[in-house]
């Protein structure tokens, strides 16, 4: 027996949003139990893909489409999403249409067995939406907000609801604005690295066990249990409160995850094999997404927390296409053609 997806009803959806986002109930209450289902996304196919889909569809086209339904968009005929939203863009556009082809649309809408109608910008219940989700029980939700603003706030919160979790081994922290997972074999140091880290201005996220979710194509969010939330254990000492001794600025509730540091002791000869113009740089997959990870060797005389900065800030820099051994040997190379024009 194949398990059931995980899904949210109406309900539970209006109670979390409706008075962050001024939402009320117009009609369909009988509806509440609708169910929103997690959604998968694949890329868009090709240009061609957009070229056949008219003005209204474009306003919903992004660069990925549901492999089953999308949670919430302004509508879409082709791609349904599963809370249609209305704006004032889309209620003018049905209004336009011809007699017939206005049936055909709003029919179209309905066939697709939206879980929600949301109307957005404060426009007013169109009678023929009203009376289409009262006989058929579809919620029928509005707010004086501005859809966009909605969209997102609703989207963001369904899709961190329904993210595959991962909990993984080591330390999370924000260092250098960034999100780096200290990792590494136990006993190696990560929590008195981490605690260094806290002293010099960086802020803790979890120790020992954080949990990391997909929540965008490109993007794992990385979080704390909330059994463990402010505690850092440190060997010898125990466990110790970090909000409570450094502040609450001390500490990060949440942060993408961008880069991996692993600790790794080392004899001399290993280090001595170590690339010397490269680094360690590798990448890991983590819900199949490819995050950098950086080897650090563990040996007396190396300050990890200064390394581990250093890290990130190089990491930053290669983000932004900047590699400063591919300049190195660039350069040397241009020294070197220099050296032999001149003779």
């Amino acid at each position: 027996m194949s398990a059931q997806p995980p899904s949210l009803t109406i309900e539970a959806l209006f109670s979390e949003y409706s008075d962050k986002l001024q939402l009320h109930w117009v009609t369909g209450l009988s509806g509440k139990d609708r169910k929103i289902l997690a959604e998968t996304m694949n890329a868009l196919n090709s240009p061609e893909t957009a070229s056949k889909m008219d003005l209204t569809d474009e306003i919903a086209l992004t660069t990925l489409i549901p492999t089953g339904r999308s949670f919430i968009g302004y509508l879409n005929l082709i791609h349904p999403h599963q809370i249609q939203t209305l704006g004032n863009t889309e209620i003018q556009y049905i209004d336009s249409l011809r007699s017939t082809t206005k049936d055909d649309a709003i029919r179209q809408l309905f066939d697709h067995d939206p879980a929600c109608i949301l109307l957005v910008d404060g426009r007013e219940t169109p009678p023929y939406i009203k009376q289409k989700c009262e006989q058929l029980g579809i919620p029928l939700l509005a707010s004086p907000l501005d859809g966009s603003r909605l969209i997102e706030s609703i989207h963001y919160y369904l899709s961190n609801l329904f993210a595959e979790d991962l909990t993984l081994h080591g330390v999370f922290m924000e260092v250098m604005a960034i999100g780096v997972l200290i990792t590494g074999p136990s006993s190696i140091g990560k929590s008195e690295l981490a605690l260094e880290l806290i002293t010099r201005g960086h802020r803790l996220i979890a120790d020992d066990a954080p949990q990391f979710s997909r929540i965008a194509p490109d993007i794992i969010n990385g979080t704390c249990p909330e059994a463990l939330r402010d505690y850092l254990e440190v060997r010898g000492m125990g466990i110790i409160n970090i909000r409570k001794l450094y502040g609450d600025s001390a500490i990060k509730k949440n942060k993408y995850l961008r880069l991996i540091v692993r600790l790794e002791p080392m004899s001399k000869k290993e280090l001595l094999q170590l690339d010397r113009l490269e680094g360690s740089h590798h990448s890991k997959k983590i819900l199949d997404i490819d995050i950098p990870e950086i080897t650090l060797p563990v040996a007396p005389g190396r300050n990890l927390a200064i390394l581990l900065e250093c890290a990130a800030r190089n990491h930053s820099l290669i983000s932004s296409g900047y590699n400063a051994a591919e300049e190195f040997i660039a350069y040397q190379q241009y020294m070197i053609d220099q050296k032999n024009g001149q003779q």
